[in-house]
């Protein structure tokens, strides 16, 4: 893999009704509709919707063999009206719908986790190898004849793994751990090439973006080592909505369409699946653009591990590097406005060549150093390459020193491995700044240089959607990679300079590396959904926002909810229509709350966990 020069993973090409999937073919987007598929007209009117938005291919889920079979009429109904998308039916615990989809849409998805093995039941029993042995033996009795209607009717498969949804025979001998889902998917995709089957599609999604990613590399090396070159859906899944799921989704898919993987994806938002489409179609454009760049010379360190990336270890300086949480700083250099959020406090204001009359008090400032410089509280200067050397000469406790890939020359690096005080702010102009960015934290590794590093980027976003998507891409890359002790976020545009603070702090807790706020791991909702998904959410999220040190996840159905409750504290789930299942942790409390108490049920276990802190509190 290539750390520094963008290209597409080559793959095969995979046909999907009249949509191509592969390296040589644009990345498509994708979403899911979340009405009845029972309900034809229902269904119709929202795949004319997510059509205009601008999808490539349309998901709908079919929970039984009912279900599978209505599939035709809304197949039918679009067709009449002109509309040649490819449609994928989305299969759990069913092969028999699998099996009658197959001979219907276009593209069938299929989760190795309950297509053959038995609903998930958290349980701790051992396998022996023969049991184990038997396991795979059962799947191939299920997923061969599925296999052979796919290749009468010439339907696609996906091979769609989900961390929350992990079988009980996986986790007994790999864990809830990236290996696991490789092997889930690789069970299936070992049968399919023995088959002779190959328009396969491959994802393995999770709400834990720093494991989806090591899983996705994982796969792809596993898949590279076996001759397999099968074409990736890339998503971050039960993301949130508003700005939460999309920087969530840039931060996860952008590392991986960074790498060159991906090549189908979707953006999971708790909201309506036109509203999915935009997002992702930007993001895909964003990284793609990179297509042809100059070429960045660089030499991977030989230490680095794409599959499991430990945090760069730096020397503290002041209160940034080694475990110190990251910062965030707030450019201010370009406008007058020193007003703060009210919740998103930056920990510095980059203010340029003077302090400004009207800067916050007790606020600590950089400040452009120049001759005569005074050490005063709470102050620090920013150095230029131009003008390193005289950083020796200076006092000041912390010294922030402004350097791109270009500029770390073998004197450069001296002068910083002897500098036990400067802090690193790490420019790119490059139009793939984040391979620039990854050749320079390769080469402070390979020259064992401890200096903590801030990754700053620059933009010029009038629009928040299109800050969000870019800025996560480019600086969750690095983040997911285990480089960067902090960050600093610059934009130009319209956009607020305290919105501007609220994603950075976003981006960071994306990453996993700063917890700013409560985390709601939400899913989008699907024909399976048991309540109104949006409503719930703006509920939940209303009730419990102001508990900054949570994960809550509301999940609209049983399929994925449990699972994905190992990285949430506490569960929100569709047990039945009109009743809740709440969770702690992967536990479950209570069973079939009516849907108009669970919020208040859900409140009082927090309070009696000792979790909760009154709004006026916190």
């Amino acid at each position: 893999m290539d750390y520094f020069n963008y290209h597409r993973r080559p793959t095969v090409d995979v046909h999907i009704g009249n949509l191509t999937l592969g390296a040589n073919h644009r990345i498509a987007i994708q979403t899911m509709t979340n009405t009845n598929t029972l309900d034809t007209e229902a269904c119709v009117a929202q795949c004319e919707r997510i059509i205009a938005s601008g999808a490539d291919l349309i998901r709908l889920t079919a929970q039984g063999v009912r279900e599978a079979e209505n599939l035709r009429n809304i197949k039918d109904e679009l067709r009449r009206k002109g509309h040649t998308i490819p449609l994928s039916a989305d299969i759990h615990f069913n092969p028999k719908a699998a099996e009658t989809a197959a001979k219907i849409v276009e593209k069938v998805r299929i989760n190795p986790g309950n297509f053959a093995d038995r609903q998930k039941t958290f349980s701790q029993k051992e396998y022996t190898d023969e049991e184990y042995a038997q396991g795979i033996a059962h799947i191939r009795s299920k997923f061969i004849p599925f296999l052979n209607i796919c290749k009468e009717y010439g339907t696609a498969i996906r091979i769609g793994v989900n961390h929350g949804s992990l079988s009980d025979r996986i986790m007994s001998r790999y864990g809830d751990t990236p290996e696991g889902m490789v092997e889930s998917c690789m069970e299936y995709l070992r049968i399919a090439v023995e088959e002779g089957f190959s328009d396969v599609v491959i994802s393995l999604k999770a709400s834990n973006t720093l494991l989806m990613t090591k899983a996705v590399r994982l796969l792809v090396d596993r898949m590279d080592k076996e001759d397999m070159h099968f074409p990736l859906h890339l998503g971050v899944t039960e993301a949130g909505n508003g700005e939460d799921g999309r920087i969530k989704s840039a931060v996860g898919i952008g590392a991986l369409l960074s790498d060159g993987i991906g090549d189908t994806i979707r953006v999971s938002l708790s909201e309506d699946p036109e509203y999915e489409i935009p997002v992702a179609r930007k993001l895909a454009n964003y990284i793609t653009q990179r297509i042809g760049h100059k070429f960045i010379d660089a030499e991977a360190y030989r230490g680095f591990s794409p599959f499991s990336p430990e945090r760069r270890r730096s020397n503290a300086v002041g209160k940034i590097g080694a475990d110190f949480v990251p910062p965030v700083i707030s450019d201010r250099s370009k406008t007058g406005d020193m007003r703060l959020h009210p919740q998103f406090v930056p920990d510095y204001l980059y203010v340029g060549e003077r302090l400004p009359l009207n800067f916050p008090t007790g606020m600590k400032a950089i400040i452009d150093y120049r001759e005569g410089w005074e050490n005063k509280d709470e102050q620090f200067p920013l150095f230029t390459h131009e003008n390193m050397l005289e950083m020796e000469r200076c006092e000041a406790s912390v010294k922030f020193l402004k350097l791109s890939y270009p500029e770390l020359t073998r004197e450069t690096l001296r002068l910083l491995k002897s500098a036990s005080d400067v802090v690193i702010v790490l420019e790119t102009s490059h139009v793939n700044g984040v391979g620039e960015q990854r050749a320079f934290f390769h080469q402070f590794l390979r020259e064992d240089c401890k200096n903590p590093v801030i990754i700053h980027r620059e933009y010029t976003e009038d629009d928040s959607e299109d800050l969000q998507v870019k800025a996560g891409a480019d600086l969750g890359t690095l983040l997911l990679d285990g480089f960067g002790d902090g960050i600093m976020l610059s934009n130009t545009g319209k956009i607020d300079t305290r919105d501007v603070d609220a994603y950075a702090f976003g981006i960071l807790q994306a990453a996993r590396l700063r917890m700013s706020k409560a985390e709601f791991i939400s899913c989008p909702g699907c024909g399976r959904t048991l309540f109104d998904l949006q409503e719930t959410v703006t509920l939940v999220k209303n009730a419990l926002s102001h508990l900054k040190n949570l994960k809550i996840a509301i999940m609209g159905c049983i399929v994925n909810g449990p699972g994905e409750m190992a990285d949430a504290d506490y569960g929100y789930v569709g047990a039945e229509r009109g009743k809740i299942s709440l969770y702690k942790k992967q536990q479950l409390v209570e069973k079939n709350i009516p849907a108009d108490q669970a919020v208040e049920q859900l409140i009082r276990l927090i309070k009696e966990s000792g979790d909760w802190v009154e709004p006026d509190e916190k």
